[in-house]
């Protein structure tokens, strides 16, 4: 065992020093308190323990108290977190796709602004997309005293050891050795791991950098039969259940000093609605929609474990929990096991619509690829069964976590993170974020209140696993418009943008672009100031990894003039 993970991923390193953190953050908070004329109460939450629960590719509408009507799946538990707490309707991840949705999540920072890795192996071998002095959640965290654990799907890359000294790939990693680079090096104290998505090998776990079992076999599995490395006793349709049972232990063995004022944070990371659609033999049939609507119910289940592991060991009164998911819903993912382009219509024509009354999908610019549901439970501090309708995105987990421990941020830390701790306490407070940039996988958008601005013309991916057309045939499409070639400044209006109002538009279907083309220009000019400033939050100016944001960075030579 690990010297880092002695007492199960209790950390072992220094333990006056924690104490210490505690005693000056509980000194400094009582002394602001008496300072501001504040009643301090012995129940009072101070620092509460934290679990921040992630779905994968779970649409708005998948979720009953959002998709209301359109949704026939039932889910208590978003629902009770919901009912108990707060319910968040216009919450964004930063990408319709995983990977930089992730980043974003995890440093509060745009992943555009960081170089992608070089080289980087295939699927669950890729290389770490964030460097190991990168600032995270849980080194924020842990720096406040919390003890830090992450269960669930990585994806955020890892460094393997191989056999043959070459960069890690499907025939080459060595299983009996630790991994070189894991979540344990960027502020876990504990994490057990899957390293990619569920369809995507190696299928095994890794327990604080060791791998778990014996990969001795291949595999694939239903959705996009991925053949590769897998344990020998690895099953997709256990993972959830794996998972959750990390959790409830993770839980337990924090949970008396949690009850001590030593807090904890737990980054739950599911792997489901994601394709393979695995429900275990407990929920398959569950559902009156088939296979998806079994795996959401089992992915709902997962948060409800949280919530009855809590009650079990007496922490929900002093414990936020959010739930979420790391974007919208996958157009290929449905009744039918093996993944199939635009099998989501399939779900729609029988009164299920996963993007609720949002256009598009995963991958897309659209709603429905980047608005997600959210839920978060605080009690004494979230108003149980209320709504906010203010915009937030996941990138605004780190600001919003320092303003509850009290962690100064630097000035390049969270450089794109903003607290919407104000939210928490007043779902009717004033909108703390205003702007917002956000992407699809071939194209940047921009909001500003309630409007939006895709800097593409249709839904911004390629568009051949059921998003649309292809990408291709839009663009020629908007060049048959244009009635021509467009110049870089023709690339900035109607038709290459499109401009929606969502207070009077949801669904996205009028493009208002033509009429306001000086809001266009304002809006774009935003993403071209929040990128060369390399920050979007005030404070110094920083430098980008990369070359930063550009508009229309997927217009193909075709459209353009020489």
């Amino acid at each position: 065992m690990l010297e880092r993970d002695a007492g199960f991923g209790q950390a072992a390193t220094n333990m006056k020093a924690r104490f210490f953190t505690r005693f000056i953050l509980l000194s400094v908070f009582f002394a602001a308190a008496i300072a501001a004329g504040m009643s301090v109460h012995a129940s009072a939450p101070i620092r509460p323990n934290i679990i921040y629960i992630m779905a994968d590719d779970l649409g708005i509408g998948d979720v009953k108290c959002f998709g209301g009507d359109r949704c026939r799946i039932e889910t208590p538990g978003f629902d009770r977190v919901a009912r108990e707490g707060m319910k968040f309707t216009d919450a964004h991840a930063v990408a319709s796709v995983c990977v930089p949705s992730r980043k974003a999540i995890m440093t509060g920072r745009y992943p555009w602004r960081f170089n992608a890795p070089r080289p980087s192996g295939p699927w669950g071998f890729l290389n770490p997309h964030l460097a190991t002095d990168q600032f995270t959640l849980a080194k924020m965290l842990s720096r406040a005293g919390y003890r830090t654990g992450y269960v669930g799907k990585w994806h955020l890359g890892t460094l393997m050891r191989t056999k043959d000294g070459k960069n890690q790939g499907p025939a080459n990693v060595d299983y009996e050795a630790p991994l070189r680079i894991g979540p344990n090096d960027y502020g876990f104290d504990y994490s057990f791991i899957l390293p990619g998505s569920l369809d995507m090998f190696p299928y095994v776990y890794a327990r604080n950098g060791h791998w778990v079992g014996k990969v001795n076999r291949q595999r694939g599995w239903s959705a996009f039969n991925r053949v590769g490395p897998a344990e020998g006793t690895f099953e997709d349709h256990k993972v959830l259940n794996d998972f959750s049972n990390e959790m409830e232990s993770f839980i337990s063995r924090n949970a008396g000093r949690a009850k001590q004022g030593d807090p904890f944070f737990l980054y739950f990371a599911l792997t489901a609605p994601h394709t393979p659609t695995s429900p275990s033999g407990k929920f398959e049939g569950k559902s009156d929609i088939g296979v998806y609507g079994d795996f959401v119910m089992e992915a709902d289940d997962c948060v409800a474990r949280v919530l009855k592991a809590l009650d079990k060991h007496g922490l929900a009164d002093n414990t936020l929990v959010m739930a979420t998911s790391d974007h919208g819903a996958a157009s290929y993912a449905g009744p039918v096991r093996k993944a199939t382009p635009g099998q989501v219509h399939e779900m729609e024509k029988i009164g299920h619509w996963p993007s609720g009354i949002y256009r598009g999908y995963k991958f897309s610019i659209y709603e429905g690829g980047t608005r997600v549901p959210f839920v978060a439970r605080w009690p004494g501090v979230t108003k149980a069964g209320s709504t906010c309708d203010r915009l937030i995105g996941l990138n605004d987990l780190m600001a919003t976590l320092a303003d509850i421990t009290g962690q100064q941020l630097a000035p390049d830390q969270a450089p794109d993170s903003i607290s919407f701790l104000p939210l928490l306490r007043n779902a009717e407070a004033a909108a703390p974020r205003k702007k917002f940039i956000f992407e699809s996988t071939r194209a940047f958008g921009v909001r500003d209140g309630h409007w939006k601005l895709a800097i593409c013309p249709g839904h911004g991916c390629k568009g051949h696993l059921g998003n649309g057309a292809s990408d291709v045939e839009i663009w020629r499409n908007a060049v048959k418009e244009f009635r021509g070639k467009a110049t870089r400044a023709d690339l900035r209006r109607a038709p290459f943008v499109q401009l929606f109002d969502l207070s009077q538009d949801p669904g996205e279907t009028t493009n208002l672009a033509a009429k306001h083309p000086e809001r266009v220009e304002a809006m774009i000019r935003v993403l071209e100031t929040q990128s060369a400033n390399g920050r979007s939050t005030p404070g110094p100016k920083l430098k980008n990894d990369t070359n930063g944001a550009k508009p229309q960075r997927s217009a193909p030579k075709f459209a353009q003039k020489d």
